[in-house]
């Protein structure tokens, strides 16, 4: 669709990305701009990036009013790209520069194209042609004259660059600069495609119809570990190219793209454009500005890709649906997989939420008719299902300061003997939860924050998992001095190796824990050493229930099944059952036969009893049982109202007077809870106090919490932040 187009001089509002909830005016330039283009303008004496928003205001001195400095060479924002962040903002209560701030998340955006080299076949041949050197030119050869760079070449014949730079100066091969945002390479959605099993078929064809229709909807791919969802889903992303649209893949965690990668580029001959902290700042600003002129097709990224220039989405998968990682959780507080079918309804795309173990929002919205469902019920080719049994921590007989237990033990030996892989599964980092004085019973807490310090062994480092604080190893108690009376209490992962190494003195012990790598290309490596057979005993974090495969791993024993259901939190059993089951999923996804065990001390808990009787639908149903009983989400709506200061009377007396002036709540039925300290009471040294907000499903929330908060000031050291749908109460 055409957008509207200012002429020079026109009055225009620019919506810029600085803290100013608001448009401000703007002269058109010379050669006018249109509706969306991207553009710098004056912002007292800087010079600040923003996006044409509308016609102009025009509600003070027309002769005081600047004019926009340039338009910026990059595809102008879409229509719908406009209106996804206005609804966005208006869902979240976020302010509109925060919105556009996310949208605009790529470095240098006005800056000039940079260079790089490139190297293509060149008119002479070499004097004396070497084996080496052969297999340069039979690569450039191959490509009929395409460009490379020095790095995809020595890739790909693998050889030295000096080989390259010595044909160069030979004649052989020609050296030139070429702009780094170019075009990403086509893809070819009949590239390579696999043999898919009837349940497979059945599943990418409703997917597949569904893209061809051209409109909005919203599918639930559900299927067990290792049934093949990723290839199902990929044909939907082939159909997608096929039709000349464009296509995203979310994934909840960098470590998993590595992998998902290779399997993109055996599918459609090419690697995919990728979004995520791991790409460098270059890359960045070329998948954006690819993005927006369609010379990228599909893109794999993390949440905020969602918020990237699309011309023309037409897909979006969320693998693993279910996972907390998709939900932001400071600056603008979103849940990408909710905004995900936003800007699919606002694009006429398909949305595919593909998960082993949906979030009960979305098991919902299929039993109200709103999504459609697609079940893989077995897993791919010789692959079955693991054997999941119970450990009774209660019988067993095992020492203080141990967590193995003698049951756990004799397993990990039967399937060192056989070559075969064992994890032990601990959703704790770290090496000891807390750290506590033998002599006067102090625990070593952060400075900045109400929570304990965890050590981290292998940094020799306490940290502070709040805030990021790290402090080193203590030897004497900070409260009565004492010497070397400080002891580690709870395990970690890192505990956990240890005994690990203690229990199984010829295995090779690997760790499995985000924070024990400085770069996501580290984290990706071990991943791959751990599915090439390069550890016999994986020691494991939440992370490793995120989608990898370990062709060896025929064993999962989690040793504190009873961890997440602790505590006060409405998804405790939700979560607790989806993790069980993704971590009991990594088991026997070969040819080999797998088992889970949980070590629990509750056996009979109707959690463990669901997540061992393998009866998913049955959990579901009582959960959402409760929950509409509760009137709680999916069934209710909640909002978490978070105030801060330095100042903790401060802070109390707001809360209090929130609390007392609720009528533009109480006229929607909603109910307010609190003020109470935050569980975690002060966070960088800021006192944190809580309200939450309770509504029927059908309540205009949003606008009763304006119409609530606008009666109050918050000015100086005084915070408040809002979230929608809250997934933590800390």
């Amino acid at each position: 669709m055409d957008q509207k187009f200012f002429h020079e001089g026109d009055l225009v509002g620019v919506q810029t990305a600085q803290p100013i909830n608001r448009t401000l005016d703007y002269k058109a330039p010379e050669g006018g701009c249109h509706m969306g283009a991207f553009v710098e303008v004056p912002l007292g004496p800087r010079k600040v990036l923003g996006v044409v928003w509308g016609a102009g205001k025009g509600n003070f001195d027309i002769k005081k009013v600047r004019s926009i400095m340039r338009v910026l060479n990059v595809a102008p924002m879409t229509d719908e790209m406009r209106q996804f962040l206005i609804k966005a903002a208006d869902y979240t209560l976020t302010p509109m520069n925060a919105m556009l701030r996310l949208a605009t998340r790529a470095p240098g955006l006005g800056d000039a194209p940079s260079m790089r080299k490139v190297y293509r076949l060149g008119m002479d041949e070499p004097t004396r042609m070497t084996d080496a050197r052969a297999k340069v030119l039979d690569f450039l050869r191959d490509y009929g004259g395409v460009a490379f760079t020095l790095k995809e070449i020595v890739d790909s014949a693998g050889v030295t660059t000096s080989v390259v730079k010595g044909l160069v100066k030979l004649g052989s091969v020609n050296e030139e600069k070429a702009p780094r945002d170019i075009p990403y390479p086509c893809l070819d959605p009949d590239h390579g495609g696999k043999k898919l099993t009837d349940d497979q078929a059945f599943g990418a064809k409703i997917l597949i119809d569904a893209v061809r229709s051209g409109t909005y909807g919203t599918t639930l791919l559900k299927g067990v570990t290792g049934s093949g969802k990723t290839e199902v889903y990929l044909e939907a992303v082939a159909e997608c190219l096929r039709h000349g649209r464009q296509a995203l893949v979310l994934l909840p965690e960098i470590a998993l793209t590595a992998e998902f990668l290779m399997r993109v580029e055996a599918r459609f001959g090419c690697k995919p454009a990728e979004w995520h902290s791991g790409v460098s700042m270059t890359e960045r600003r070329r998948c954006w500005r690819m993005v927006g002129q369609g010379d990228a097709q599909l893109i794999v990224g993390a949440r905020s890709a969602l918020f990237l220039p699309f011309c023309d989405l037409g897909l979006v998968v969320v693998d693993e649906e279910h996972d907390t990682s998709y939900k932001q959780e400071d600056g603008v507080l979103y849940n990408a997989r909710d905004m995900t079918v936003l800007r699919a309804s606002l694009n006429a795309a398909q949305v595919v939420l593909a998960s082993a173990t949906p979030s009960l929002e979305s098991w919902a919205n299929v039993e109200a008719g709103k999504y459609v469902r697609v079940t893989l019920a077995s897993r791919y080719g010789a692959a079955v299902l693991p054997k999941m049994s119970a450990i009774d921590m209660r019988i067993e007989d095992l020492p203080g300061g141990r967590w193995v237990s003698p049951t756990l033990r004799k397993m990990v030996e039967s399937r060192l003997e056989k070559g075969e892989q064992s994890l032990l599964f601990l959703n704790r980092r770290g090496y000891a939860p807390v750290t506590v004085c033998r002599a006067c019973g102090h625990q070593i807490g952060c400075d900045d924050c109400d929570a304990t310090m965890v050590e981290h062994r292998f940094l020799k480092r306490l940290m502070c998992h709040q805030c990021g604080e790290t402090k080193p190893m203590l030897t004497v108690c900070p409260s009565c001095e004492a010497v070397d009376k400080l002891a580690p209490v709870g395990p970690g992962v890192e505990r956990m190796a240890e005994e690990a190494q203690a229990l199984f003195p010829d295995a090779r012990v690997a760790v499995l824990s985000s924070d024990l790598y400085n770069s996501a290309q580290a984290l990706k490596e071990h991943i791959q050493s751990i599915a090439r057979g390069e550890a016999d005993v994986i020691v494991g974090t939440q992370l490793v229930a995120k989608g990898h495969n370990f062709p060896k791993l025929t064993l999962v024993g989690v040793i504190d099944a009873d961890l997440g259901l602790k505590g006060s939190d409405l998804r405790a059993a939700e979560r607790t059952f989806q993790l069980m089951r993704q971590v009991a999923g990594r088991a026997g996804r070969a040819d080999i036969a797998g088992e889970a065990v949980l070590q629990t001390f509750q056996p009979e808990h109707p959690v463990i009893c669901a997540i061992l009787g393998g009866d998913e639908e049955a959990f579901w149903s009582a959960e959402a049982a409760e929950r509409r009983a509760a009137g709680v989400p999916p069934y209710g709506r909640m909002a978490g109202i978070v105030l801060s200061s330095f100042n903790m009377q401060d802070v109390f007396e707001l809360g209090t007077k929130m609390a007392r002036m609720d009528e533009p709540l109480r006229k929607i039925g909603a109910q307010v809870y609190g003020p109470a300290p935050a569980p975690i009471a002060r966070i960088r040294g800021r006192h944190r106090v809580r309200l939450l907000v309770k509504a029927e499903k059908s309540a205009p929330l949003q606008q009763a919490l304006l119409a609530w908060t606008a009666q109050f000031k918050f000015g100086g050291d005084l915070r408040m932040a809002i979230d929608i749908d809250p997934q933590n109460f800390y």
